[in-house]
C-alpha cells in the first residue's frame, strides 16, 4: 500500500508556473506508474500526465502537452508536475495518482491509490 500527500499548489497568473510534488509512502516507488488528474468544480476528473515505473515513458492530455511536465525522482520518493504558461482553465483540485506495474492508463479506475488533492487557481 502507499500514501500519497500531494503540494506545492495556490495562486497563480495566466502566464506564469507552478510545480506540483507529490511524496509517497512505502519502499516500491519505482515499482509505481505515477499520474495527476485534474478536476474542475462541476467537471468529471480528468487526466492529465503520467509516467511509467519502468522506463519513466510519459503520457500528456493534449491540452497540456508543451507545458506541463512530468518527473519522478525514485531515491526521493517523489513525483513532480511542473506546469508552465498556465491558463484559467488550468483551474482545478490537482490529485497525484498510483497504480502499481501500470501501462500509464488515462483512465482513473486504473489507479488504485491517490492524494487528497492540492489546488491550482489561475487568475485570468
Amino acid at each position: 500500500q502507499v500514501q500519497l500527500v500531494e503540494s506545492g499548489g495556490g495562486l497563480v497568473q495566466a502566464g506564469g508556473s507552478v510545480r506540483l510534488s507529490c511524496a509517497a509512502s512505502g519502499r516500491t516507488f519505482s515499482s509505481y506508474t505515477m499520474a495527476w488528474f485534474r478536476q474542475a468544480p462541476e467537471k468529471e476528473r480528468e487526466f492529465v500526465a503520467a509516467i511509467s515505473w519502468r522506463l519513466g515513458r510519459t503520457y500528456y492530455v493534449d491540452s497540456v502537452k508543451g507545458r506541463f511536465t512530468i518527473s519522478r525522482d525514485n531515491a526521493k520518493n517523489t513525483v513532480y508536475l511542473q506546469m508552465n504558461s498556465l491558463k484559467f482553465e488550468d483551474t482545478a483540485v490537482y490529485y497525484c495518482a498510483a497504480d502499481q506495474f501500470g501501462s500509464g492508463s488515462y483512465r482513473s479506475h486504473a489507479y488504485a491509490y491517490w492524494g487528497q488533492g492540492t489546488q491550482v487557481t489561475v487568475s485570468s
